[in-house]
């Protein structure tokens, strides 16, 4: 395997479920080498989580731990014991950066906050990613996704007008969280290799989510204006949004004259009106529009709208087309396949699989490809050729329940 970016750099990842993991599973990709610290026995909590490979309920086949964590290693410590947390304290002696995201008043607890973990590794770069922050009151408090959606003003733009306000599929402000950490934390590191002198990095899931919708908050400071949810619908013009084709739903985004475009695909002399190709006008007379417009794309085929439709308006100047995709056409997306976003990585307990790469492409070092690891796999070469605790004392931590 080629050296990443990152080679070189050695993480702690003390994370679990799904915004720490991420954040971990992109330095791993970049080249980090990432030692995952899992609670002995059970291990993260995404591993006890479905849908699990073949329906088999088992720690090493949760789909979303073996997504989240490829790349990396695992060992197993009690953070609880003071065996395990004398142990730690030695791993952070060479570590470049530490990620967590517990609730804030857990690694203190353990004695191992900031503070602690500096004066053992003046140079470490401390990430913790937690609902809301380090401080604040709202420090302690439980969140779920759709609350920090709610919480961050995003449910408020997103939804049909007539409807109750909607979150994002999936688990959006999770990994969005996730990726934020990624860039104050190696901005961090850069500092602490010109300075000698790490810091704590405090990433707080709302006030990420909160800066999506930074540009409401231009708006209501500008002219006072609070952005009402519109759906799919734009007041850039018409058609813009998502039309019901006869057997699936395709996408249509007009700006300015791109309109010509529309017109002449459904070949109707009345949209090839002058007056149409002003947004505006546009906008006012959307019903006048769909007339003609609605009946031609409910008899359009899908495949053939993939092949003919999306490619027409794609080389046409203001205008855009796509088609709402399930994963099951993302996987033989053309333009991914072309980019290597894909990688079939094996894995002894479900085979090989397919997984998406990384959100960027590198020139010389491209994203390194690993499997989850099992739980506690890498705990004699971390213990033993790393620490030098020999095979009696790691034996001992096993009996004790340690590691």
């Amino acid at each position: 395997m080629s050296e990443g970016a990152l080679s070189g750099y050695k993480v702690l990842d003390v994370t679990h479920y799904i915004a720490g993991p991420y954040c971990t599973r992109l330095l791993a990709g970049y080249g980090a080498e990432v030692i995952k610290v899992e609670k002995p026995g059970s291990g993260d909590g995404s591993r006890r989580l479905g849908p699990f490979v073949g329906n088999d309920p088992h720690i090493e086949k949760s789909a979303q731990f073996l997504y989240l964590n490829t790349g990396k290693k695992s060992i197993t410590l009690d953070l609880k014991s003071p065996a395990g947390v004398k142990i730690f304290k030695r791993l952070v002696e060479d570590a470049d950066i530490l990620v967590e995201n517990f609730e804030p008043r857990v690694m203190p607890s353990l004695g191992l906050g900031y503070d602690t973990l500096s004066e053992i590794n003046p140079k470490l770069v401390m990430t913790s990613i937690s609902n809301f922050g380090q401080t604040g009151p709202y420090r302690d408090y439980k969140a779920a996704e759709i609350t920090e959606y709610a919480l961050s003003g995003l449910m408020k733009i997103t939804g049909e007008p007539y409807r109750e306000p909607l979150k994002l599929g999936l688990d959006v402000a999770q990994y969005t969280g996730g990726q934020a950490a990624v860039i104050p934390t190696l901005a961090a590191v850069r500092q602490a290799n010109s300075t000698g002198q790490g810091k704590h990095v405090d990433v707080s899931i709302m006030d990420y989510s909160v800066g999506i919708v930074e540009w409401q908050l231009a708006l209501y400071q500008a002219i006072d204006h609070i952005t009402p949810r519109m759906g799919n619908s734009n007041q850039k013009g018409h058609p813009w949004g998502v039309f019901r084709c006869k057997d699936g739903w395709i996408v249509l985004a007009t700006l300015g004259s791109g309109f010509k475009h529309v017109a002449d695909m459904v070949g109707v002399e009345e949209l090839k009106d002058p007056k149409y190709l002003s947004h505006g006008v546009r906008v006012r007379l959307s019903d006048e529009i769909d007339v003609y417009l609605l009946p031609f794309i409910a008899d359009l085929d899908l495949e053939d709208w993939k092949e003919n439709g999306f490619k027409f308006f794609n080389t046409k100047r203001g205008a855009a087309a796509g088609w709402i995709r399930g994963v099951d056409d993302l996987v033989d997306c053309p333009q991914l396949k072309s980019q290597h976003f894909y990688k079939t990585i094996g894995h002894p307990f479900h085979g090989k699989a397919v997984y998406s790469g990384g959100p960027a492409q590198f020139s010389r070092t491209p994203w390194q490809v690993g499997r989850a690891p099992l739980l506690g796999e890498d705990n004699e070469t971390i213990y033993g050729s790393h620490l030098g605790i020999n095979d009696k004392e790691l034996a001992t931590l096993r009996q004790n329940g340690t590691i």
